[in-house]
């Protein structure tokens, strides 16, 4: 029986207009260093252009879509096809699913490979995530901090470590309100894997 992320007793960190909460080590270290190690060897990592500002650049990142094949999902100019699910991302994808109750499509895996890769400020609102769609971040790696910020104001900016095998969910109208964003720091110099599951409409 799947359980609602709104009967834990995990508090939502956003002060207004939308949801988010974290799981501080929802996977065990065990499984969270066999996710690691699989993931960073086995996923098909790429490095695509997206346009900013009206110029193509490199994301600052690796990243693989993996999914349902017969929904295709794009954002800032890229348009990707899922690859098919992969055994130990389906175990990660059910085990999140049980715990929060909410059904997953697809995962954008991001793969940051010190702190010089990182995430721009951003909203997860393309019209195929639906009105108020719930993004289910889970980390295998290096601890990195997490940033949120009002959309409109640029104020109440929040501040979150994303540690090893942790789960953050953002739900509610929080991709209307709040953006986020995975600064670069000279403090990390080893891996970080994150995976996004998200639900095609």
């Amino acid at each position: 029986m799947q359980q609602s992320i709104f009967g834990t007793n995990s508090q939502n960190l956003l002060p207004f207009e939308g949801e988010s909460y974290l799981y501080s080590g929802f996977f065990t270290k065990t499984q969270s260093d066999r996710f690691l190690k699989v993931l960073v060897k086995e996923l098909a990592w790429q490095q695509e252009p997206i346009w900013m500002f009206g110029k193509q650049v490199m994301q600052p990142r690796l990243t693989a879509l993996y999914g349902d094949a017969d929904k295709p999902y794009g954002y800032s100019g890229i348009s990707m096809k899922p690859l098919d699910w992969t055994d130990e991302l389906l175990e990660i994808r059910d085990l999140v699913r049980q715990h929060i109750g909410v059904e997953f499509t697809h995962v954008l895996c991001n793969y940051y490979r010190d702190g010089n890769d990182s995430m721009g400020w951003h909203r997860d609102n393309e019209a195929v995530l639906g009105k108020n769609p719930s993004i289910a971040s889970v980390t295998f790696g290096a601890t990195r901090i997490f940033q949120m910020r009002h959309h409109a104001t640029k104020n109440h900016k929040i501040e979150i470590p994303l540690t090893h095998g942790s789960l953050l969910l953002m739900t509610g109208q929080s991709q209307h309100f709040w953006e986020h964003q995975l600064p670069k720091t000279k403090k990390v110099n080893s891996p970080r894997i994150n995976l996004t599951f998200r639900k095609l409409i």
